[in-house]
């Protein structure tokens, strides 16, 4: 089928055009968060670009929306035509926990695609259909050596979003041994006065930085209130033990084996001590952590959910539109 769909969230989509169709990537000359398009990632030739102006008049089966406002936007675009839609939830709700009201409440011609059962334990979505289809991403493979007594953490924007993610954490872990951190905005991390130790490594094309994370002897998962972070599953991919806070949906998907999961962050300060002492330990965890994350998050698993997830949408779709004709073929 084909699919309309921003590109948003670029982990998240690095997965989700890994399917069996055609994904039309709205794109700009400014090649802003309106109009990225396929933003120089190296996806498969079923990604294409197409301009806003000519959404109207292509042909599409289904929309997949990660915004709140995408939804009017769409609309506008598709110029009035009924195309059914999914809404994409990657992220956990900030206020009013657990009574949040998901903007997108009490909505009958949408469903809702939660990233994580926590997430959609969470949202009030009121009478809106909902679904959970878990992650999944591109294998990197069992990279892992740990030959460097060092630790890892991907973490975006670590300033701007510090106790959410856990940036507030990594000096107890540096105290250990020296913490790399990878991601957008890291270079910002000397303003949070953290110490030598916590090392910023900027924002690293995947492949080169998977290469260099799968050096450090384990990787740190801090974050507090975030949805299940792809980084995280990424290291487990590439054998990793992690070191991770038993925060939102961590718990569903890392085994004690991997590594080590809690909620008390000195029982995990002490576990990166063993991993650091014992390499051959380290990488017992690590493939823990691989043959776990293969069998809850692999991408044909991902894809496959989501190839379901579609046809139903497309399915419900056809019969909406369906009990709005008249047996004259006139509208309602």
């Amino acid at each position: 089928m084909r699919i309309l769909v921003w590109h948003v969230h670029g982990g998240w989509m690095d997965a989700f055009v890994r399917g069996p169709h055609e994904y039309l990537v709205p794109t700009t000359p400014a090649r802003d968060a309106w109009g990225l398009g396929r933003g120089g990632r190296a996806w498969p030739d079923s990604v294409v670009e197409i301009a806003p102006a000519d959404v109207a008049e292509a042909e599409i089966d289904v929309v997949v929306l990660q915004r709140t406002e995408e939804r009017d936007t769409a609309q506008r675009l598709l110029g009035g035509r009924d195309v059914p839609m999914v809404f994409v939830e990657h992220n956990a709700p900030r206020v009013a926990v657990p009574d949040s009201r998901h903007p997108l409440r009490d909505h009958d011609d949408l469903v809702i695609a939660h990233v994580t059962h926590w997430n959609a334990l969470m949202w009030d979505c009121g009478s809106t259909r909902t679904t959970v289809v878990e992650h999944g991403v591109v294998d990197p493979g069992p990279l892992y050596t740990g030959a460097l007594d060092r630790l890892g953490v991907v973490i975006n924007e670590p300033v701007r979003r510090n106790r959410v993610v856990g940036t507030d954490l990594l000096p107890r872990f540096a105290a250990v041994a020296p913490v790399d951190v990878w991601g957008i905005g890291t270079g910002r991390l000397s303003e949070l006065g953290l110490g030598d130790r916590v090392v910023p490594r900027g924002d690293v094309p995947a492949d080169p930085m998977h290469a260099a994370l799968a050096e450090r002897r384990a990787y740190v998962h801090p974050n507090r209130w975030t949805s299940l972070g792809l980084s995280l599953l990424e290291a487990m991919h590439m054998a990793m033990p992690v070191l991770v806070l038993a925060a939102t949906d961590a718990s569903r998907t890392v085994p004690d084996g991997a590594g080590a999961i809690a909620t008390d962050v000195e029982e995990l300060v002490r576990a990166s001590r063993i991993l650091l002492d014992d390499p051959d330990e380290a990488r017992r965890r690590g493939a823990v952590a691989r043959e776990a994350v293969l069998a809850r998050h692999a991408l044909g698993r991902f894809t496959a959910d989501w190839d379901d997830l579609l046809d139903d949408a497309v399915t419900r779709g056809a019969r909406r539109r369906a009990a709005g004709t008249l047996l004259d073929g006139s509208r309602r």
